[in-house]
């Protein structure tokens, strides 16, 4: 047997038929674009935009988000394609099992878990930040003793067992609740640029990518991007390194888009409605990114940001505090659609891979009534609430950026050697400037990776060490793929 092993399209399609493993079809292109918006928008607004700006680029951080949204954007059209040709649970991690074989598809699955699990439990510590302001700014308050700076983050971990249960009532009835903190979260976002507009000083966007700063410790260490590393170069800040070096960082800031194919199979129309969701949200998102980073170095010089808080402390900066407590309530809402969002989308990928057997296929099983999978939920919520309330998890965001910077290469590689291999399959959107583009958007996607810390790419070596052999010990043994191939007859759940 083949560790090259793949799964034909058409089977891919015919489980989505299985009775124990069927998701109700129920969403829509402006569910799944809310979707998208909900997960895009959160985390880069509210936490990494002012501490982008002071640590690696000043203004220019402006166009390290047009550079991760270049990346992200060739990398959403290889989505497209895939997921309104085959809508089918699993996102990146079903495109890789029919297009590049078996292991590669273990390889996406596990690291689209580290993403989205990892993403989940970072942004609900973020959350439970603004939380605690919000509550402290509306006078009723939160023990610090539970709060987020505690040893047991109580906060970050109520959010998460609400939202759990939540996703596992259903997917429209949490788009429902995602769709009102959407347009709270939209309302504040636009009420931070338009308010900030008039506070812009044109000093302090001057100059726009400050000069280069060098390292004063020139020794390559743990926290070195790995491109300087390989290629001697010296380590630095600012300048157009800084802007490059910005965009890794702020790439945690579109994390989103992509999970909107994970829900291939509840859409009611996916190859007409998946390409407008994945796209249409990350269109939008770029550009409200792109516009509150003016406002934000535009109202304070980006050596006086706080980047803990930027959004309020620029209005502090101003004379207008009061606006920090509207910031705090749109943060809040703004947080929690991504906490649901990703953990719905880790549900969905487990779900896939269970169905295969490559996780053990009791956990993919759907609730009769609500049409989700339930048990994977409660599990993924179980491990979310933990991580998030008990661990510093918020120091490893540089790890979910690995994760979907390696989702999105292997994506970007497989489409040119599907469209070779299956030029048959009726494709309801292509992907333009096949095979140009595609090997583009990887190497893109590899160059922005290689701008991540040393530290980062060995935590993420020994994540997937761990991967192989839970594949080596289980996934391979199990695999429905597998047992076909071994017995000659179909395997059914």
């Amino acid at each position: 047997m083949s560790l090259l092993r793949k799964k034909t399209i058409e089977q891919s399609i015919a489980d989505t038929d299985e009775p124990e493993y069927q998701l109700k079809k129920r969403l829509t292109a402006v569910d799944l674009t809310v979707f998208g918006i909900g997960v895009i928008i959160g985390a880069g607004i509210f936490t990494l935009t002012g501490r982008a700006a002071k640590t690696y680029a000043g203004p220019g951080i402006a166009l390290s988000f047009v550079l991760a949204a270049i990346c992200c954007a060739l990398a959403a059209l290889c989505y497209a394609e895939f997921s309104s040709t085959v809508p089918v649970s699993g996102s990146a991690y079903t495109f890789s099992y029919f297009s590049l074989g078996e292991v590669f598809a273990w390889i996406i699955g596990w690291d689209l878990l580290l993403e989205l699990m990892l993403g989940a439990s970072v942004v609900a510590q973020g959350w439970s930040t603004y939380a605690a302001l919000f509550l402290d700014q509306i006078g009723l308050g939160w023990p610090d003793s539970i709060g987020p700076d505690s040893s047991v983050n109580v906060l970050a971990m109520l959010l998460v067992v609400v939202l759990a249960t939540l996703a596992t009532i259903g997917i429209k009835e949490s788009l429902r609740v995602n769709l009102v903190l959407v347009a709270i979260k939209l309302f504040v976002v636009l009420f931070v640029i338009i308010a900030g507009l008039f506070y812009i000083k044109g000093s302090n966007l001057t100059p726009f990518i400050p000069p280069s700063v060098p390292n004063p410790d020139p020794d390559v260490t743990i926290t070195t991007p790995l491109f300087q590393a390989l290629f001697g170069f010296s380590p630095s800040t600012f300048g157009i390194m800084g802007v490059i070096s910005g965009a890794s960082l702020v790439f945690f800031a579109f994390i989103g888009f992509d999970v909107v194919a994970t829900t291939a199979e509840e859409a009611r129309n996916p190859q007409r409605d998946l390409p407008r969701g994945i796209i249409g949200s990350l269109a939008i998102c770029t550009v409200l990114y792109v516009l509150v980073c003016i406002v934000i170095t535009g109202m304070i010089k980006y050596t006086d940001i706080n980047s803990e808080a930027a959004l309020a402390e620029a209005f502090r900066s101003v004379g207008r505090p009061s606006f920090a407590t509207l910031i705090s309530a749109g943060a809040v809402a703004g947080l929690t659609t991504v906490v649901l969002t990703l953990m719905i989308g880790a549900a969905r990928v487990v779900f896939a891979m269970s169905r295969d057997h490559l996780m053990p296929r009791q956990l993919g099983k759907t609730h009769p009534k609500y049409g989700t999978p339930y048990r994977l939920t409660i599990g993924i919520g179980i491990v979310v609430a933990i991580v998030a309330g008990v661990t510093p998890i918020g120091k490893l965001e540089e790890m979910v950026n690995i994760g979907t910077l390696a989702a999105f290469t292997m994506v970007s590689i497989a489409v040119p050697l599907l469209r070779r291999r299956r030029p048959d399959i009726q494709r309801a959107f292509r992907m333009p400037g096949n095979p140009v583009l595609p090997i583009l958007a990887a190497l893109i996607c590899f160059y922005l990776a290689l701008n991540l810390s040393l530290e980062t790419w060995l935590r993420f070596a020994i994540w997937m060490a761990l991967g192989f052999v839970i594949y080596a010990v289980y996934g391979y043994r199990k695999s429905r793929v597998g047992e076909e191939e071994r017995t000659g007859e179909p395997t059914r759940a």
